[in-house]
């Protein structure tokens, strides 16, 4: 399969290395990845409106950076997925999200919602690391790399 790329003037197109039983198995974890971002962006929204005290000032806010970040994420996995010829899912990953207004509880589970997309993005980079999309790759690697920006934040704040 051919990729048109474009690089100033020049389109130019190069293959993509994925055969079909690797493809599927590509998408099939960057749906996984797709579905834990449905699920943070329920979680933290749910999370900024449900946070109490004097606690909410800084982590209202937080948490609705992290529904932004998880929306502009979910989108860029379900564009990737498209292009690989795959379906994006739609519902959301069916961990429960835990119902609280203990803002300790919370970022607990932000820390463990967190550990669990670093390790699904850490897989997807595993398998496009010899499919030869090199743009794919590096976008999710930026991805992960968020992902353990703000796993490292949040086992500060829960330290």
């Amino acid at each position: 399969m051919l990729y048109p790329r474009e690089k100033g003037n020049c389109k130019v197109s190069y293959p993509l290395r994925v055969d079909k039983m690797s493809s599927k198995n590509l998408i099939d974890k960057m749906n996984d990845a797709l579905a834990l971002e449905l699920r943070a962006i329920n979680m933290y929204a749910h999370y900024s409106a449900t946070v109490m005290g004097i606690n909410r000032m800084q982590l209202a806010p937080y948490f609705s950076k992290e529904v932004s970040e998880s929306i502009t994420h979910a989108d860029f996995v379900r564009r990737g997925i498209v292009k690989l010829g795959g379906i994006p899912v739609t519902e959301r990953n069916a961990k429960a999200i835990v119902h609280t207004t203990d803002y300790q509880l919370m970022l607990n589970e932000a820390y463990e919602t967190e550990k669990i997309a670093a390790k699904a993005y850490t897989a997807v980079m595993d398998l496009l690391k010899d499919a030869g999309d090199r743009d794919l790759f590096d976008s999710i690697e930026q991805i992960c790399m968020m992902e353990l920006r703000a796993l490292e934040e949040l086992r500060l704040l829960t330290a």
